[in-house]
């Protein structure tokens, strides 16, 4: 009998395709820690950010066919090693663009009015300084009219750029892809000004909004964010360590950029707290994908993957 395991759990819609196939899905979690112990006994291993496909986890999964990510990033597989042991690596890069790009948005909408603050303050607050916290909301902004600057302009890129042309923004994007001049035939991006380079696009746009794969080093460091409006935000729902974390609390303390969105962290699962508690910081833990929508379309993916490459 075939079996797979949904380490980082499937949704319930894909898990009834996957088994009317004939093939078995445990979804229980094993920690990270006792998964090469058990791994042996899957043909199949299913995972979002949260388990880690090793070196070690490959080679004590004698039996593993395929290992699926059901999301966008794999920096947590160690693909090329799985590849090498014949081990098949596969994403659902299309299912969460959605709602990846609508939380960049909840949270631009929310941080611009200050909502992440009065939903801190007005249940401790509202009532005796209703008047005090009216007064220290009273500078929000419009986004209409505004530039947002995306960098990495693939599906979810794509996607916030057309929720924000919808609501009236100027949209200006950057991407390595973009230098590759066939490359850049593919892809559409009228009503959207090319920048140079990342550096153009932090010292134009008014919020940045990141959408890049993980890096060895942080693509927003000191420098970075010295480039960057005093009255500007930026925001990454991506990956974490994509930014300096340090260097941004930095800033934002010293008052050179205006503040940032974050649902991804250096250290996941425990963030540092500043973060956390910075007043400047709109804060979710990792839930770009996390819709009913997007969760039952990767479910979906991820059952045609599992049932065209396990089905005998």
């Amino acid at each position: 009998m075939i079996k797979i395991l949904a380490n980082d759990g499937i949704d319930a819609q894909g898990k009834s395709l996957i088994e009317a196939a004939g093939i078995t899905v445990d979804t229980q979690n094993i920690p990270q820690s006792e998964l090469a112990l058990r791994i042996g006994e899957y043909d199949g291993l299913l995972v979002r950010s949260a388990t880690k496909v090793t070196k070690a986890i490959i080679d004590a999964g004698k039996n593993l066919q395929i290992v699926c990510r059901g999301g966008v990033g794999m920096d947590n597989i160690d693909i090329e090693y799985a590849q090498s042991k014949g081990i098949k690596v596969f994403n659902t890069p299309a299912s969460s663009s959605t709602a990846v790009a609508e939380l960049v948005f909840a949270h631009l909408f929310a941080t611009v009015r200050f909502l992440h603050l009065s939903n801190r303050q007005m249940p401790s607050s509202g009532v005796d300084n209703f008047n005090g916290l009216k007064k220290s909301y009273a500078q929000g902004i419009e986004l209409f009219g505004k530039t947002i600057g995306i960098v990495g302009f693939g599906r979810i890129g794509r996607e916030v750029a057309r929720i924000a042309k919808g609501i009236g923004m100027k949209v200006m994007a950057y991407d390595v892809v973009f230098a590759d001049k066939e490359a850049r035939k593919t892809i559409n991006t009228k009503g959207i000004r090319i920048a140079r380079s990342v550096n153009s696009l932090l010292k134009e746009a008014d919020f940045i909004s990141l959408h890049v794969p993980s890096t060895d080093k942080p693509l927003i460091d000191k420098k970075a964010l010295k480039l960057m409006k005093s009255t500007a935000g930026i925001i990454n729902i991506s990956r974490g360590g994509v930014i300096d974390e340090q260097s941004l609390i930095e800033a934002l303390d010293q008052n050179r950029i205006a503040f940032a969105c974050l649902d991804v962290f250096e250290n996941e699962p425990k963030p540092n707290e500043r973060l956390l508690n910075h007043p400047k910081i709109s804060v979710s833990p990792h839930i770009g994908a996390s819709t009913m929508e997007a969760q039952e379309r990767i479910g979906g993916e991820l059952a045609n993957i599992v049932i065209d490459n396990l089905r005998r």
